[in-house]
């Protein structure tokens, strides 16, 4: 739906009347909707004062601007100039879901959940409802997604982003992009350039050589500009090689608006600005939350000469560019006093978030066929675990800090679970875990046993290790011992370790599975729907078995508050496969309930592209989906890993049904990055193609000549 149609057809259904310019296009030209963005940008600058510039470049308290003591408001905002027709840019976080003290809206899987859909289509869709969602919350400029990769799994942001592979992360969060802003709503990719940690995040270095940081940290924030669109990026916290990224010349200007080609917002992150002539010059817009550096000291730096007038016009033009390109000064969203206690979850937005939890679920082991379930008349299933709904269960629905969403009635497994095994004529009993022994007395006396068992991520910090936490590892190993056909559910923000992995018969990574939850696990349990999602993210068997091992890398030298990148290009599957090293479960796994096969591989080459394409059958006797994995090995010369993901698909077949599955590799498919002359390169070589179901399950083979 076009972006008019959809506001419009929202604010009826939501009974609210979005705030009208406050002059018509007479009195401010540039509200003319015949020019370009850039036209109505360029005019509108010609008419501001010096002052009413510096005003784009400081965000304020909410609260005191707005008059509100307390309540749902935004995190950010930057009061509109109502003679000159500029809205208010109100800000707010939304990885998965409208969050910090918004009420009403949906909680939806977390983003480490979304990527492992592998569903760029669901991701739009997703995308796109979120947005709405928040426009019709009143808010205009949405902060995410977060492509930062998931160098450490210990990470406590881990599941706030899109995984390990820059591909991945890229694709999927372009859609997520474009979807936001289908509506009047400006998307933020964050956090530029590097944030992989939480220990000392305001202050550590990530120092990193410059072909690993233009292959691995900065191509997903390319997509989001070129493939995406995206309006605004989000500076990070912390410093790339010694150099605050707020106020890197060569990370904003350079790479940002030289290579990728950005027209749009640079703003920090809250409170990741330290300067203030260096951050101007070097290419940020907006300081948030505001008032330290952009305020009156950016106007004493102008006076001086310090920050010419070039420059501060420079940055306007990218804010307002920006507004202009996506709408808000046509359609500004509903006033506060409409929406803030606004419910604007409808049951249309709650589908997706099931649709989304679902296909993000991945079936991580299944012996003998314990799974899907299916219970004869009579029968008793245990549920064990907090998570199956005691206390409140939005602590495993959704990670904590800012990207946290209170939803206000989660659906919980315990209720869903029994209501869908009454239908077999199932009996389901239940325990909170907190007494093993008492759990597996109650096991024993299941025909099948249900621990769910959880991870507590949190933005500021860092988890120390990848065990389960609270003694669930010992819960589950008695549980198992009780009863043999014992199934875990993971409600984790990333990987953990399992070691009684080989003491049970099944296990479904669910993530943080969103409001949903309780409905998305039940279909996956009892086969409604297939579990197709792939992991995003390497498992590993042990906390050392890592890219980033050591402390020089993972937190960093406590003494220069350095962090080593030297694993380098080997981040994630790349390390893996680089030092031939086992993991627990590889990037790309997951399985299903039903089978596929894969043949006839034909490589055709056009110019400069290549056609890659196979054919997928699903041998199985159930409906599923699989998704099929496109990786290329460079030639040796080149000095790449040995695998690296170029293209993937979803593919959903009928039993005996198969398709013809076709992937496209450019030049940059094949290209390195060369540090000496700043240009992607091919060397000239041997480049194998490798189609698989995972990063470690490659069934067609075949190569093309560069």
């Amino acid at each position: 739906m076009h972006r008019v149609t959809l506001v419009a057809a929202a604010a009826a259904a939501a009974g609210v009347v979005a705030a009208a310019p406050a002059r018509s296009a007479v009195q401010c030209p540039w509200m003319n909707l015949a020019a370009t963005p850039a036209q109505r940008a360029a005019q509108l600058l010609a008419a501001m004062t010096t002052s009413d510039k510096l005003a784009l470049f400081t965000g304020v308290d909410p609260h005191a601007a707005l008059g509100v003591a307390d309540g749902p408001l935004y995190v950010g905002y930057v009061p509109g100039n109502p003679a000159l027709c500029i809205p208010a840019l109100t800000l707010n976080d939304g990885p998965a879901g409208v969050a910090d003290l918004q009420i009403g809206t949906t909680s939806f899987p977390a983003p480490i959940a979304q990527a492992a859909t592998w569903d760029p289509a669901l991701q739009r869709t997703l995308g796109r409802t979120l947005g709405l969602e928040a426009w019709n919350k009143g808010i205009d400029v949405l902060l995410g997604p977060d492509v930062n990769i998931a160098r450490v799994p210990e990470n406590g942001r881990n599941f706030e982003a899109f995984g390990e592979d820059p591909y991945l992360s890229g694709q999927t969060a372009a859609a997520e992009i474009q979807g936001i802003q289908e509506n009047p709503v400006i998307a933020t990719v964050k956090h530029f350039a590097v944030n992989s940690q939480e220990t000392n995040r305001y202050y550590v270095s990530s120092n990193v050589d410059d072909r690993t940081l233009h292959e691995i940290y900065l191509p997903p924030f390319e997509t989001a500009v070129r493939q995406g669109g995206v309006g605004a990026v989000m500076c990070a916290y912390g410093l790339v090689n010694g150099t605050f990224d707020c106020q890197n010349p060569a990370l904003l200007t350079t790479v940002l608006r030289g290579q990728f080609g950005f027209r749009g917002l640079v703003m920090s992150d809250w409170g990741a600005t330290w300067s203030t002539v260096q951050s101007a010059n070097a290419g940020l817009d907006l300081e948030m939350p505001g008032g330290r550096f952009f305020g009156s000291a950016l106007a004493d730096a102008v006076s001086a000469g310090a920050v010419s007038m070039q420059t501060v016009d420079g940055m306007a033009l990218d804010i307002l560019t920006s507004m202009f390109r996506l709408g808000l000064f046509d359609h500004p969203p509903p006033a506060l006093e409409s929406v803030s206690s606004t419910d604007v979850s409808t049951a249309a937005d709650q589908q997706v978030a099931l649709r989304a939890a679902e296909e993000g679920t991945v079936l991580l082991r299944n012996e003998g066929g314990v799974l899907p379930l299916r219970p004869a008349p009579g029968s008793t299933i245990a549920l064990i675990g907090a998570p199956a709904g005691f206390g409140d269960l939005r602590a495993y629905t959704s990670g904590g800090g800012s990207a946290f969403v209170a939803s206000a009635t989660p659906v919980a497994p315990l209720g869903a679970i029994t209501a869908r095994a009454a239908r077999a004529g199932a009996t389901v009993v239940s325990a909170d875990g907190s007494d093993p022994a008492a759990a597996a007395a109650l096991a024993r006396t299941a025909s099948v046993a249900v621990v769910f068992a959880y991870d507590q991520e949190h933005e500021g910090v860092d988890r120390t290790t990848l065990a389960l936490p609270n003694g669930q590892d010992q819960l589950i190993e008695q549980v198992a011992a009780a009863n043999p056909h014992t199934i875990v559910v993971l409600d984790t923000g990333g990987p953990v370790l399992m070691p009684w992995l080989d003491q049970v018969d099944g296990v479904v990574e669910a993530w943080y599975p969103g409001e949903r939850d309780g409905d998305a696990i039940a279909a996956v349990l009892f086969g409604d729907v297939d579990p197709s999602g792939k992991l995003p993210q390497t498992f590993p068997v042990s906390d050392a078995s890592v890219p980033a091992a050591s402390t020089n890398q993972w937190p960093g030298s406590d003494a220069a508050q350095d962090a080593s990148f030297s694993e380098a290009l080997d981040v994630g599957y790349r390390w893996y496969d680089a030092n031939h090293v086992a993991p627990l479960f590889p990037f790309g796994f997951g399985l299903s309930y039903t089978r596929f096969s894969y043949s006839r591989l034909r490589i055709a080459r056009d110019r400069s592209r290549y056609s890659v394409s196979f054919t997928l059958r699903n041998t199985g006797s159930l409906p599923g989906a699989d998704v099929p994995q496109l990786y290329v090995d460079d030639p040796r010369a080149a000095g790449e890993p040995p695998k690296q993901l170029e293209g993937y698909e979803r593919v959903f077949l009928r039993p005996g049904r198969s398709t013809r599955v076709t992937f496209v590799l450019d030049g940059r498919s094949f290209a390195y990055w060369d540090t000496p002359t700043a240009t992607w390169r091919i060397e000239p070589g041997l480049y194998r193609i490798l189609v698989g179901a995972s990063s470690r399950d490659i069934r067609l083979r075949g190569f093309v000549r560069r």
